[in-house]
């Protein structure tokens, strides 16, 4: 998984360069909280750098929404997008591959290698489409502990996330608190709001109404409900932009100056341009039924539910350490929400460091580069690997 020896760099110095995604066989039975039991599954995964003899330097990382396992690196010498984190992944960067093993799985239910709706259904033969159950943050953990063993990690040095990956890294330290040394929870939230949830609600709707969706059978017509989809990311992607980075990057741009009042409805404005563009091209590495199973995750994560509502007494079990940071520009999951895991993580007595970045871009700066996040994120994660000894 590493990069193969002989290949030639054409990656930058500070890069994993070169790396391979494996298929790992969980062969332990994982019940679900909608009740249903798999008896396996399999899950995709890229690692990075080299797992200590004590198998006591490694870091989970959790991808968000739209994610999947292609965290860092490149997948071909000329293929020149790199994972989806890395700027922050790789040889004396914050996730530092000279000091940690890094481990990214594409979530079961996912859309990329893991068991999901794309995948065969062994009873039936056929593709699990609509029949794939619906899975939680609390299934993912379990999910992810089962690969844990199959690494031979007992505990993780740190778990690592942002957004709906953040979710996860906060739902690790409660579900399995022995288990990590180190919670990193970025740009997330301890449930989402009535809009938040409002907004996957509208993004779905717009998927189930396509007509080519055919109640999740698409497959078994030979189609996809492809304007519903990307009518889902299109609204999905305003959320993550700041109404700063877009008035900056498009503000009310014509494509075409001489273009006056287009009846048609074609492209008129740059930003118009920029999510059709980001919703056809999501459409070609996404799957319909994945964005419903993902969106209704993020819906149903709610630790304090189970606690009578109240989130500190959900959270008294961890005991990591945690480091939650947040972005001034982010309104989808606002510096307030993280205060809310913050404060309630004080008034049970448990570490935590806070930091609230200086932003733009909003939700999106979890991926973007930023030297003050950047420093945050590598000095805390510099004292993690110290602490494992690397």
């Amino acid at each position: 998984m590493n990069p193969a020896a002989g290949t030639p760099r054409t990656w930058p110095a500070d890069s994993v360069g070169l790396v391979t995604p494996h298929r790992i066989d969980i062969d332990a039975p994982l019940t679900l909280d909608c009740g249903r039991t798999l008896p396996r599954h399999q899950l995709m995964v890229e690692t990075y750098g080299r797992l200590d003899a004590a198998a006591d330097n490694a870091v989970l990382v959790c991808h968000a929404l739209s994610g999947d396992h292609h965290a860092a690196g490149y997948h071909s010498p000329d293929n020149r997008k790199p994972g989806w984190w890395e700027h922050y992944i790789g040889p004396g960067k914050p996730i530092d591959t000279h000091r940690f093993f890094v481990v990214c799985p594409n979530n079961l239910g996912g859309c990329r290698g893991s068991t999901g709706p794309t995948s065969i259904d062994p009873d039936s033969g056929r593709a699990w489409g609509p029949d794939f159950p619906l899975v939680t943050v609390h299934d993912w953990v379990g999910s992810q502990a089962l690969l844990a063993d199959a690494l031979g990690i007992d505990r993780w040095a740190a778990v690592v996330g942002g957004s709906l990956g953040g979710m996860q890294a906060l739902q690790w330290a409660i579900q399995h608190p022995q288990r990590l040394r180190h919670a990193v929870v970025i740009a997330a939230a301890p449930r989402l709001s009535a809009q938040n949830i409002a907004f996957n609600e509208i993004a779905r709707q717009a998927i189930l109404s396509d007509p080519e969706f055919h109640a999740g059978r698409y497959a078994e017509y030979g189609t996809r409900p492809e304007r519903g989809l990307k009518l889902a990311r299109m609204l999905g992607h305003i959320t993550y932009l700041s109404d700063t980075a877009m008035r900056e990057k498009f503000g009310r741009l014509r494509r075409d100056s001489g273009q006056a009042y287009g009846f048609n409805y074609d492209v008129e404005f740059e930003v118009e341009s920029y999510l059709r563009h980001q919703g056809a091209s999501f459409v070609e590495r996404f799957d319909a039924n994945t964005y419903l199973l993902m969106t209704k995750a993020l819906d149903y994560f709610d630790p304090a539910r189970e606690a009578g509502g109240d989130l500190a007494t959900a959270l008294h079990p961890a005991t990591a350490r945690f480091l939650v940071i947040a972005f001034a520009g982010d309104w989808r999951f606002a510096p307030e929400r993280s205060r809310e895991i913050v404060q309630a993580l004080v008034r049970v007595g448990k570490r935590v460091s806070y930091a609230e970045i200086g932003s733009r871009f909003g939700h999106d700066d979890f991926l973007m580069p930023n030297a003050e996040y950047r420093r945050v994120l590598g000095a805390y994660l510099a004292r993690v690997a110290e602490e494992a000894g690397t």
